[in-house]
């Protein structure tokens, strides 16, 4: 099965450069480019690809606003944010408005192949390293004494609790589980009875909620995430 892919970035050598690794795969197909947010939209919004990479900075309408703006409008594509680390402010607000992920734009090729892939089969990507940075820097700007405790916390059991704060440190299901002692199947039902009770999304909403809502807080606990 093919996955379809365009790539929003202002640079075209950029995009020429993705577009060039990426088609040497056999299983993704480059079916379009833009260089600003709005054309981006349009394009996304007329060719529905499978995942859209998308760059922060760009003339016009920025990712970020885009990406916002297809989320909203509900156009069947799952948005990859690329990035460098001087943006990661504006990757958290881009998570917010609704990527699936983020990625470095200097990873290798076969790491943003198969971050494509992760996307594309309708899960989430976040890359540990950056993840604590991004929350960081978004944590630092709010003040704790302003958090307020979301009322549906209240329906998670302490387990799941438990899972919620693992899964917002970047640990995989299968750390999950070898942390708690349990199957990774038995971690999948945890994470997906976290994402439903909460009417998340995925689990980079469920990154940004236990972060917002102080279920985890950047500390020695980080580390963790490498």
């Amino acid at each position: 099965m093919t996955t379809r892919l365009v790539i929003c970035d202002d640079q075209g050598m950029v995009r020429a450069g993705f577009r060039s690794l990426l088609e040497a795969e056999p299983d993704l197909e480059v079916v379009g480019e833009a260089s600003n947010g709005q054309e981006a939209i349009d394009i996304v919004t007329r060719l529905q690809p499978d995942v859209t990479l998308m760059d922060i900075r760009m003339p016009v309408l920025d990712g970020l606003a885009a990406t916002r703006r297809l989320v909203e409008a509900g156009v069947a594509t799952h948005v990859l944010v690329l990035t460098t680390f001087d943006l990661d402010e504006y990757v958290f607000e881009a998570l917010r408005a609704g990527a699936s992920g983020f990625l470095l734009k200097d990873a290798p090729a076969e790491e943003l192949a198969a971050a494509i892939r992760v996307v594309a089969a309708g899960d989430s990507l976040l890359a540990p390293g950056v993840t604590r940075r991004v929350i960081d820097a978004f944590v630092r700007r709010a003040d704790p004494a302003t958090r307020t405790h979301d009322v549906r916390l209240a329906q998670l059991t302490p387990r799941e609790l438990e899972v919620l704060g693992l899964l917002a440190r970047g640990l995989s299901n299968l750390d999950i589980g070898a942390r708690l002692f349990v199957s990774e199947g038995t971690t999948k039902t945890h994470v997906s009875n976290v994402l439903t009770k909460l009417g998340l999304r995925d689990r980079v909403q469920a990154v940004i909620f236990a972060y917002e809502n102080g279920v985890v807080v950047p500390g020695a606990e980080d580390q963790s995430l490498g």
